[in-house]
């Protein structure tokens, strides 16, 4: 009977496989994996044809097809568990026949016992992806670094699965750009697990790890420590860095608070925040958005270097903000299921037919406007695009001292219009 198996293995080659995973390689007509795995059982197969897949990943389902077609068995070599962070549910996925898989010990499992580290709470992810280059503030999902550094945003705990390029330095680097203090993170290293030259650097601080060469392959536990931080969102105007001595283009909370509840900002959003300000709207979507991005554009050079600041205040590793006026790079971001516009320079009926346009189906357009003339141009273009709308004036007072008592002092009205997309 023919037969196709994912085996896992660690440095530690043939004596660390299990009888079962032994019985398969030896028997095995076919053998596929990275060069460096067969080097490990290259002795225990010698009648077996070993295919290497170093550079030709997406050949291996190919491979493995045709050698089953002619009734040979094929073992295939995965690091570790390939159930974590491996190429197990990639495979099944693009095989016809049945994949049976004999996991080894993870590297997780293996570093958290050198270190003595339950792993039970630890969250898992990893950057062994392409070089994308060291981490800047903004950048967008497509950096290599992206979902470890959304990872470690969101969890004390991480472990991750490193890579040539992004490894545990690099990683260290990042973090400090993104505005974690050097002890206020440590990283612990596993380098060369389960070999003769296997090393261990526990609880490195930031700016000690940022300046190592660490031995390859290597993992690493990233540990954060925990702090009040700032709520998810209806922070105060005045935590927010803005404009002096005017304090002006910020959205207030009262109706910074009605926007992002009108757009119904759901976990993994793309979200656009046109006119960003000072950023308020936009960094507390980011909040409400922790496996989702928000995309943002500012004209006024100003304005666009507080809500850099705050973004960097607040550890935003899901911000990007674009220099500019809307339209302009709207083009190159992602369809958003959320857009948000607080300041249009001028070219609203357009940007409004360009959103609708690009919406995901269920997506929410909210719009905040101060003139009367905003507010008649915005329901006349949606009106012209056939879209329902809605608004909402809203209207809040505050209180102020006056000598030993307190009177309550008028905002701005806010009309807040809000429409949505069609699901079909």
């Amino acid at each position: 009977m023919t037969f196709c198996s994912l085996i896992g293995i660690l440095d530690d080659g043939w004596a660390g496989l299990s009888d079962a995973a032994r019985e398969r390689l030896g028997t095995a007509d076919v053998v596929i994996g990275a060069g460096r795995t067969l080097d490990l059982v290259r002795a225990n197969v010698s009648k077996a044809e070993l295919k290497d897949m170093d550079g030709a990943l997406t050949k291996v389902p190919e491979w493995a097809q045709a050698a089953l077609a002619e009734n040979r068995t094929v073992a295939i070599l995965a690091t570790g568990d390939p159930l974590c962070h491996g190429i197990a549910a990639w495979l099944g996925d693009k095989l016809d026949a049945p994949l049976e898989i004999l996991p080894n010990v993870s590297t997780l499992q293996l570093a958290c016992a050198r270190f003595r580290q339950p792993w039970q709470d630890i969250t898992i992810a990893s950057c062994h992806s392409k070089d994308a280059g060291e981490w800047f503030a903004g950048a967008t999902p497509t950096h290599g670094l992206y979902p470890a550094m959304r990872a470690i945003a969101q969890h004390a705990q991480v472990f991750l699965f490193t890579g040539p390029e992004n490894n545990p330095a690099r990683l260290a680097r990042a973090l400090l750009t993104a505005g974690y203090a050097s002890d206020e993170v440590s990283l612990s290293v596993a380098c060369r697990l389960q070999l003769p030259d296997e090393q261990l650097f526990p609880v490195l601080s930031l700016d000690a790890a940022a300046s190592m060469n660490f031995p390859e392959p290597n993992v690493v536990l990233v540990q954060r420590k925990e702090s009040a931080g700032v709520p998810t969102f209806g922070l105060d105007d005045l935590e927010y860095i803005q404009r002096t001595p005017e304090k002006g283009l910020i959205t207030k909370q009262e109706a910074r608070a009605l926007s992002l509840a009108k757009l119904r900002i759901k976990r993994n959003a793309t979200v656009w925040d046109i006119g960003a300000g000072s950023g308020s709207v936009g960094l507390e979507a980011a909040r409400l958005a922790p496996h989702g991005h928000v995309w943002a554009i500012e004209k006024n050079e100003g304005d666009a270097a507080n809500a850099r600041a705050n973004a960097a205040r607040f550890r935003a590793t899901n911000y990007s903000l674009f220099d500019g006026k809307a339209p302009q790079h709207l083009d190159t971001w992602p369809a958003p299921d959320a857009v948000f516009i607080g300041g249009s320079g001028g070219e609203l009926a357009e940007l409004i037919r360009l959103i609708l346009a690009r919406l995901k189906p269920g997506g929410r357009l909210v719009m905040n406007f101060v003139t009367l003339e905003n507010l008649a141009t915005a329901t006349a273009a949606l009106n012209e695009f056939c879209a329902e709308w809605d608004v909402v004036q809203l209207q809040a007072s505050r209180s102020q001292p006056i000598l030993d008592m307190h009177r309550m002092a008028a905002q701005n009205p806010v009309w807040i219009v809000t429409t949505s997309k069609a699901t079909f």
